[in-house]
């Protein structure tokens, strides 16, 4: 059975993926289905293969830009001061890089710390397609 990356990328190649901002030369854009800090999204590669490790050369190149380009786009869109990018595939195993932007104004103690650990993630704010569907048509607008 696929994985949650594998079917995503299907939908997105299928023009079925609500959460797709703009497909990008590696693969898709697709905005976070989890706002733990509002413009997180995700470069998904596409093929959609086990790991980065499963890429040759070229195609790792490629999707890391890709990722630096999103992020560089959700630093001109919102007020965020910096990036962080998490490559992970633990759970799902696929390329899936989150793009976390990171705010002046979020607490000390959770500004300092991975957003994984300090943001309850299951509790976090949901994908609201009036909230984020304006972002996400920024961010195609910026990345055109």
């Amino acid at each position: 059975m696929a994985n949650l990356i594998e079917r995503r990328v299907e939908l997105a190649r299928r023009g079925l993926d609500p959460f797709v901002i703009c497909r990008m030369t590696s693969g898709w854009l697709v905005i976070g289905d989890v706002q733990p800090l509002d413009g997180h999204c995700l470069p998904l590669a596409d093929p959609a293969v086990e790991s980065l490790n499963a890429l040759d050369e070229a195609q790792r190149v490629q999707y890391s830009l890709d990722a630096i380009r999103a992020g560089d786009a959700v630093l001109a869109l919102t007020d965020a001061c910096r990036i962080n990018y998490e490559t992970l595939g633990n759970s799902e195993p696929a390329p899936n890089a989150h793009v976390i932007p990171r705010y002046r104004f979020e607490p000390d103690a959770r500004r300092v710390r991975p957003a994984w650990i300090g943001y309850d993630w299951p509790a976090s704010r949901k994908f609201d397609s009036t909230r984020d569907g304006s972002f996400a048509a920024r961010m195609r607008w910026h990345l055109a």
